[in-house]
């Protein structure tokens, strides 16, 4: 297929599965014209009834898009920056989330909460910089996190045709990123996760744009040590199957995340590889600190964010 940007598999998602299901539409704020570029085209190409701008309140879009849901549609709900999930996390988790088992799997609420532009993006500061999904995850609603573009355009589709809920984060530092993709593009089922490199000696655990970091280290660290890179691509449902086999083999374990450190996704699988998994040396984690708030500053603001250095120490401490 060639290259292919991250941005413009997102895109190339939402244009595929609106032309395959008409029930699919699009809520939020400038979606028209594609202010995210997420978007870009579809309004000319669906129309007023599918691609609809709305107000500026996520409270009323997001439970415009949960009745939607139950009313029989597929809805996509953007939004522009995570720190907005906040204001929302009630309709999404205690209403959207339970519908379904609360009416006993009689209606279902297909929304896709679509968040492009999430986590470390430089100078977004204090109230535009949270990567929370791990708080998603934390409730049981699927939470994905793709790393390529590839898993953009696959992750997504799943999440579309997907009978629950599911919130897809797309890190601004991944979207103007491009992967060389072979063959056709076609879904990635939730809860399977990638190894993007093999090796034998260590196994590191990274999310998101973490993943690219990952990959950085393990070959500039090639002479040093053998690096297996695993990327769980869905926070929940986790693929614990393909990180314990990757573990067992190694026998040593990091995870680099791009959340705070308490209660996030690097203790969950920090937690459980201590319960479950056979390790020759104690587990680590490369996270943002604990109850971090970025600030404006770029220097400060880069220095909270975890990184290549961090997650090189982690490997040698695990390796001694």
């Amino acid at each position: 297929m060639g290259a292919l940007a991250y941005i413009t598999a997102l895109n190339q998602a939402l244009h595929d599965e609106m032309a395959r299901d008409d029930r699919v539409c699009v809520f939020g704020e400038d979606v028209r014209i594609g202010l995210t570029q997420t978007t870009k085209g579809l309004h000319e190409r669906f129309g007023d009834g599918r691609v609809v701008d709305t107000p500026l309140s996520e409270q009323a879009f997001t439970s415009l898009a949960t009745g939607a849901a139950m009313a029989g549609q597929r809805p996509v709900v953007e939004y522009q920056i995570p720190s907005l999930l906040y204001l929302v996390f009630e309709q999404i988790a205690n209403q959207a989330h339970k519908f379904s088992l609360m009416t006993g799997g009689q209606v279902e609420v297909p929304v896709t909460y679509l968040v492009p532009g999430s986590g470390s993006r430089s100078g977004m500061a204090g109230q535009h910089s949270d990567h929370p999904y791990s708080l998603f995850a934390h409730v049981g609603i699927k939470t994905v996190l793709p790393a390529t573009a590839s898993d953009a355009y696959g992750l997504l589709l799943s999440a579309l045709r997907d009978p629950d809920p599911v919130a897809v984060f797309a890190p601004s530092a991944l979207m103007g990123t491009v992967e060389e993709v072979t063959g056709e593009l076609g879904p990635v089922p939730l809860g399977s996760a990638r190894i993007h490199r093999a090796g034998e000696d260590v196994t590191v655990v990274a999310t998101g744009q973490c993943v690219h970091t990952a990959l950085a280290v393990a070959e500039a660290m090639a002479d040093e040590v053998s690096i297996e890179v695993v990327d769980p691509r869905t926070i929940y449902p986790v693929d614990w199957e393909t990180i314990r086999a990757s573990a067992g083999k190694t026998g040593r374990l990091v995870v680099i995340d791009d959340a705070n450190r308490m209660s996030g996704f690097a203790g969950e699988v920090l937690a459980t590889a201590a319960e479950q998994f056979d390790l020759v040396a104690p587990p680590r984690r490369v996270t943002r600190p604990d109850g971090a708030v970025i600030p404006y500053a770029l220097v400060l603001d880069q220095a909270l964010l975890p990184n290549g250095d961090q997650l090189t120490d982690a490997i040698r401490a695990v390796l001694k």
